[in-house]
């Protein structure tokens, strides 16, 4: 072949791997339901909240269609390198041990997690007599069980929970001495510290230390999907700078969360 032949046929090919891989298909993005008020389904069945919104809007700007696809927390990081999804958007902390599984794009939102007990039990996490022996409840498989775990567990009776409605209900009904808990769930599920809720913050509101708490709530996709990655960053840019970001973000919460 004569070289200005290859020289074209090489260009063709760089095109064609620089073109995002099934750009006119949906962005499949797994959501892990309910999480309030990030991820949460409408009385009539409808998909919402601000991560739901927030991924409509990215997908609106990089000209896909968003389909949801609900999956458990415990298997949603295999569930990504199955490649059974693009991308997982569901209040997932970068941390240092996801890096090594997943490629995050920039973060976009920040929160804390606090321990809730039921009013009049509060308990002082900072005396480990007065916790030894007491049932925490966390979600299995996310930084607070890892936390509480490597923290107080060999003080404290851990119990995991396949969701966060489930580990409320065994705070809410007194099954569990206390929760360590995502904050905005708390908020959402057991309107903590509201007047009669009967349920309590038991602790600041905590966001350290970074290697448990992460650096920040980001999407996860698969490693080798760099551009599609680069693709969402841009869009989430271009969301934080004309406003649309902050819109979101006061429709569903009344604290700062931007990051």
């Amino acid at each position: 072949m004569p070289r200005s032949h290859i020289g074209i046929a090489t260009a063709l090919t760089s095109l064609l791997f620089a073109v995002p891989a099934y750009s006119d298909d949906p962005l499949r993005l797994a959501v892990d339901v309910p999480f309030e008020p990030f991820e949460y389904r409408l009385p009539d069945g409808t998909l919402t909240g601000f991560e739901v919104e927030l991924g409509e809007e990215v997908c609106r700007r990089i000209e896909r269609e968003c389909e949801w696809v609900e999956q458990g927390w415990d298997g949603i990081i295999p569930g990504l390198l199955a490649r059974k999804y693009d991308a997982i958007m569901s209040s997932m902390a970068i941390t240092d041990a996801r890096r090594e599984q997943v490629l995050f794009s920039e973060p976009y939102y920040s929160n804390p997690s606090v321990w809730v007990t039921q009013e009049g039990k509060e308990i002082d996490i900072e005396d480990h007599d007065a916790l030894e022996g007491i049932s925490v409840g966390v979600q299995r498989g996310t930084i607070r069980d890892e936390y509480i775990t490597d923290t107080y567990g060999d003080l404290v009776d851990v119990r995991r929970y396949a969701t966060g409605e489930d580990l409320a209900v065994d705070i809410r009904t007194g099954r569990l001495d206390a929760a360590f808990m995502y904050y905005p769930l708390a908020l959402s599920s057991l309107e903590v510290n509201a007047e009669g809720s009967g349920i309590v913050t038991s602790s600041p509101l905590i966001r350290e230390p970074k290697h448990y708490f992460g650096h920040g709530v980001a999407a996860a996709f698969h490693p080798r999907n760099e551009a599609l990655a680069e693709q969402f960053n841009e869009a989430l840019r271009e969301i934080k700078q004309d406003g649309t970001y902050d819109e979101l973000m006061n429709k569903y919460v009344d604290y700062d969360i931007k990051i």
